[in-house]
């Protein structure tokens, strides 16, 4: 498991029914590559976030697969039209197996 990873969300609490609105996140990851050499010449393992997830009232809402060449702390932006309340759930998976999980909640007038 990746040291000190922690995922941040940035999002409306409340929107007008039909509004479209913009999500970010980040996660702190070191996102090793694989390529580098450690000081005794020996490569250190790839370690990276491989798979980010998100789900709306458990509908799919993005997706994307990570390859090496992501920079450490990945970003993500996107769009989302909101038509109801509810919860969107984010997963982040690590090459080790290791899940980051968080979900925040939004509500409609």
């Amino acid at each position: 498991m990746a040291q000190d990873v922690r995922p941040r969300i940035k999002l409306p609490k409340t929107v007008k029914k039909g509004e479209v609105i913009q999500i970010k996140t980040l996660i702190s990851h070191q996102m090793e590559s694989g390529q580098r050499k450690d000081a005794q010449g020996k490569t250190i393992p790839r370690q990276i976030i491989n798979k980010f997830a998100v789900t709306f009232n458990g509908m799919a809402v993005y997706s994307a697969d990570i390859a090496p060449s992501v920079s450490a702390n990945p970003y993500f932006e996107f769009s989302v039209k909101i038509d109801e309340p509810g919860t969107f759930a984010f997963t982040w998976t690590d090459d080790d197996g290791s899940v980051y999980k968080d979900e925040q909640t939004i509500a409609t007038t």
